[in-house]
């Protein structure tokens, strides 16, 4: 797959780094294939894709694992994978990074378990990158250092659903400092028809790179930072930290999750059609995020939009905007919409340019062919942002032309 910019053969940089595999469980797989039983929905115009929906043909948390230590094997050295940390039910939390350059792009997936095309998109890039000797892939190779983390809820994934699984005792046991207080907002009793405690941890990050959690902090509310309080968000913000340390700046993060089903783009031509991508840049409240303009200057909402403009730019340069895979919207945005504990937030505010891309559905949702054509639109629109950061296209557009993108009427979005 080629990526979708003009490619040009920058000089190479310094060598990539090594760093050590922890050991992966189980033997070497190829990709699970997508059952052929699943079943189709009964198409554009409905909300539901299936009836009865299947969600095999999704990697588990094991066979991550195993296709992340082949894409590593076969890359001959360019991939290098890491645990990184564990969930609270031991399971491994792996980024694999390659490329060497000086521009950072940091892709998470999964954050919510039960969203992921981003995981089976992103095994798909480390293994073109890994492997292809094509030229546009060596320029990216040298411009940039791309680190994927594609499963960083695998607790939650495992059992289908959004949060992760940790008690409000697992917490105070580690942070005994948060005795007697009360539990933070976004921790959760159960959920997704689950009794099993958790937080969603889209809501666990602080500007504060460096924020240990106090008890006068909570509860908190949905506006405010979160606390780190559980193990994925902090080895997320380990990854990040670590990465600016070495570098200097991490220039992107893009956050890849799913949406509901039934949102449709609004607007001129695109009413009332489903839509298939939606991106946003950081939700921070009245004025672009002016609240915390003082406090946190390197906010620059505008490279996030470009970023974002980027993406949609690639994924209408391959697939035009009236085909089913790619109608390409604005996420439910109003100027007030304020989320400063998600990650995109909480790394913009140090100077990151953030992107949130949506897909549509829930994995269970999604039947065989939809399956495949919504993989391969996340995995178009990061290969977009790849190349634009490689050879400047992200710097020559116009942010404000990301507001030209069809918008769409807000059901059950839930970033």
């Amino acid at each position: 797959m080629q990526f979708h910019s003009t490619p040009t053969i920058l000089r190479p940089r310094k060598a990539l780094a090594a760093v050590a595999l922890t050991a992966l469980a189980g033997s070497i797989l190829a990709a699970p294939p997508v059952s052929a039983a699943a079943p189709e929905g009964p198409g554009e115009g409905s909300c539901r894709t299936a009836d009865d929906p299947s969600w095999s043909g999704w990697s588990n948390h094991e066979q991550v694992g195993q296709r992340l230590a082949q894409i590593e094997q076969t890359s001959g050295g360019r991939v290098d994978v890491e645990v990184v940390g564990h969930s609270p039910q031991g399971r491994e939390l792996w980024a694999a990074r390659v490329g060497t350059g000086d521009k950072v792009l940091l892709v998470t997936s999964a954050i919510h378990g039960n969203e992921r095309t981003g995981t089976e998109a992103l095994l798909g890039i480390l293994k073109h990158l890994g492997s292809s000797g094509d030229a546009q892939t060596r320029s990216i190779l040298n411009e940039i250092t791309f680190v994927a983390m594609p499963m960083v809820n695998p607790d939650g994934g495992e059992l289908n659903r959004r949060m992760n699984v940790r008690s409000w005792d697992e917490t105070v046991a580690q942070f005994p400092q948060l005795a007697g207080a009360p539990r933070a907002w976004y921790h959760r009793l159960s959920g997704d028809g689950i009794d099993l405690p958790g937080y969603d941890l889209n809501r666990d990050f602080n500007p504060d790179l460096d924020y240990v959690p106090r008890a006068a902090d909570l509860p908190g509310r949905d506006t405010d930072a979160g606390f780190f309080l559980s193990p994925e968000s902090r080895a997320i913000r380990d990854v990040y930290v670590g990465l600016r340390a070495e570098k200097g700046a991490v220039d992107a993060y893009v956050d890849l999750h799913h949406m509901g089903p039934c949102d449709r783009l609004t607007g001129g031509e695109q009413d009332g059609r489903l839509i298939s991508v939606s991106l946003d840049y950081p939700p921070l409240g009245v004025q672009d995020g002016a609240a915390y303009r003082a406090a946190w200057p390197a906010l620059d909402q505008d490279k996030s939009r470009r970023y974002a403009l980027t993406v949609a730019n690639g994924l209408l340069a391959k697939y035009g905007n009236q085909s089913k895979l790619a109608a390409v919207g604005r996420y439910f945005h109003p100027d007030a919409r304020e989320y400063a504990g998600q990650g995109r937030s909480a790394f913009a505010l140090n100077g990151t340019g953030t992107v949130l891309f949506e897909v549509r559905g829930q994995q269970d949702d999604l039947g065989q062919k939809q399956h495949g054509m919504l993989v391969e639109s996340v995995r178009t629109g990061v290969e977009s942002l790849l190349a634009g950061l490689a050879d400047g296209t992200v710097d020559r557009v116009d942010g404000d032309d990301f507001f030209d993108l069809p918008d769409y009427g807000w059901d059950t979005a839930a970033d």
